[in-house]
């Protein structure tokens, strides 16, 4: 299924600007894509633009209180220590707002199974897609960090 958001991002410039998901179905069962990851991708799209709608943007008036999250124990166990790690670097780098953490919470939490937990990657995948989703502008560079393979990754 990430493979289709992820395919989704780099073939529609705007989230808006994808077709209905009658029609993304058909498209993406044409490209070669099964039709049970269709199915939960259209599922996880419609449940992101339900949640998207209540985000308010990174970069809203600085005037809203700081705000304190505290992960629930469900939230530890399925995403795990990296990727909560990460979002809240994001958050602190204001690269998110607090409402958009929620949303991402969400999303992520919906997807993640289980004892497996969620990869690094696959989460990266997930905060790409609430941003796209909310018309917020990425940078390049951050869209290559969100979207490489840590396989790729060469240390100095």
């Amino acid at each position: 299924m990430f493979d289709i958001l992820v395919y989704l991002f780099q073939h529609y410039m705007e989230f808006s600007a994808r077709p209905e998901p009658g029609t993304l179905a058909k498209k993406l069962s044409a490209v070669g894509f099964e039709q049970g990851e269709i199915d939960e991708a259209l599922t996880w799209l419609g449940g992101l633009n339900a949640e998207g709608e209540l985000a308010e943007p990174a970069d809203a008036p600085q005037g809203r209180i700081a705000s304190q999250r505290i992960f629930t124990a469900d939230e530890v166990q399925r995403l795990g220590a990296e990727c909560l790690g990460f979002l809240l670097f994001l958050e602190n780098s204001r690269i998110v707002s607090p409402a958009q953490r929620e949303v991402i919470l969400e999303r992520a939490t919906a997807l993640a199974k289980g004892e497996e937990g969620m990869s690094l990657p696959e989460f990266k995948v997930i905060v790409l897609m609430v941003l796209w989703s909310q018309s917020v502008e990425l940078d390049t560079l951050l869209i290559e960090a969100l979207l490489a393979d840590p396989e790729d990754e060469v240390l100095h």
